[in-house]
């Protein structure tokens, strides 16, 4: 069982899932974001529809790129992004009132593509309720095809995720 234990307002809590004997912490994602449930986003099942995870995955995604400095608008970059595929393992229905917790860490990276993964927790259910991963390819909206990652960016996304130091950082 991977027990997962975040830090919020009140003090922390332990959040399980049947996934593996790994213990993670939210603090243990380079990007964490929070998010109220909101009543309208239920459907008929009476729990949060299925998209709306995806959503919150997408304010995951938008959180890390901000907090690599990076403009998330088409053509502000050399290269800018774009999602080329997504899933989502849906765990545990969440209800309205609820608050989401997001943990955002990129567990590869390649020549042209990284992808990234978005752990949703239940601050209610005291739990994991999705996993998400996305595909990201760097684009170049002007020429309307995909490009290399440059290397300023690869750098910064492996700052972040602590796998180099300052010093290794090629200007």
């Amino acid at each position: 069982m991977r027990c997962y234990t975040i830090s919020y307002a009140a003090g922390y809590i332990c959040l399980s899932a049947y996934l593996s004997d790994e213990i993670m912490n939210l603090k243990d994602f380079p990007v964490t974001a929070t998010i109220p449930v909101q009543w309208g986003e239920m459907d008929a099942a009476q729990h949060v529809n299925n998209v709306i995870y995806l959503r919150w995955s997408e304010t995951g995604r938008i959180a890390y790129f901000k907090r690599l400095g990076y403009d998330v608008s088409p053509g502000g970059n050399e290269a800018g992004f774009i999602l080329g595929w997504q899933d989502c393992k849906y765990i545990f229905p969440v209800t309205y009132p609820d608050t989401i917790h997001l943990g955002v860490q990129v567990t590869k990276i390649e020549k042209d593509k990284f992808l990234m993964e978005c752990h949703m927790f239940s601050e209610k259910h005291n739990r994991i309720v999705a996993i998400s991963q996305h595909r990201i390819v760097t684009y170049n909206y002007t020429t309307f095809q995909k490009v290399d990652i440059p290397d300023g960016l690869r750098n910064k996304i492996e700052k972040l995720e602590g796998k180099i130091e300052e010093d290794d950082i090629i200007a």
